[in-house]
């Protein structure tokens, strides 16, 4: 890969991952009530799916999915639904004790007044916040043609734009979680952080509804 590529894929990336999507309202959320830590965990997920959205992508599943109207509505329908579904959830979000979140065991047995979801769910909850939108793999089947060059190996290019993405990607939703904690730190009302928790969670509601109307009217 050239590195004049390389320096427009890297442009252009961080220009979209920049961009609010379900993603980084997820990272905050966990940021917010979990703190930048453990919203690492959240955030690995998220480009455990990256990783794999990107190989399907460069061996021609997006092309397949996008071919498939039936197949695309499908995930999408599932993708709105866990949207929503995850925006209830943060909406209700408990508010106490949301400085301990940062230094609380592992294991949230541990200290039933600080609830906390487990390492696996955290991770969980990221992975399927980006896989579950279809959107991710047909956009990656668009855009990665556009940055390899056909004279040259398939896979070292595909594996340097993969772990370019995954590096900056996850850097930028990590930053989201990192805001996030240390609003958690300024905001001392347990009001305040009702608020955040309920924009967040209304936030991730309408980007499922609205992927689900889109849906629709398709």
């Amino acid at each position: 890969m050239s590195l004049h590529l390389w320096l427009a894929y890297l442009l252009a990336l961080s220009l979209l991952s920049l961009a609010p999507g379900p993603s980084a309202v997820l990272a905050m959320g966990h940021g917010l009530n979990f703190g930048a830590r453990r919203a690492l965990l959240t955030v690995c997920g998220m480009e455990s799916a990256v990783i794999l959205m990107m190989l399907a992508a460069g061996g021609g599943a997006g092309a397949l999915l996008a071919a498939s109207p039936a197949a695309f509505f499908a995930v999408k329908l599932c993708g709105a639904l866990y949207l929503m579904w995850l925006g209830l959830r943060q909406w209700h979000a408990p508010v106490h004790g949301a400085y301990a979140h940062e230094n609380a065991p592992e294991n949230p047995t541990e200290n039933a007044a600080t609830p906390i979801l487990t390492a696996h769910r955290r991770w969980l909850d990221g992975f399927l916040c980006n896989i579950s939108n279809p959107k991710g793999i047909v956009f990656m089947a668009a855009m990665l043609p556009q940055f390899l060059q056909p004279a040259r190996p398939l896979a070292p290019q595909l594996a340097i734009l993969i772990a370019t993405t995954v590096i900056v990607d996850g850097a930028v939703m990590q930053g989201y979680a990192a805001i996030a904690a240390r609003l958690a730190r300024w905001l001392q009302q347990a009001a305040a952080r009702r608020a955040l928790n309920r924009l967040c969670g209304g936030v991730l509601i309408l980007m499922g509804a609205a992927l689900l109307l889109a849906g629709r009217s398709a």
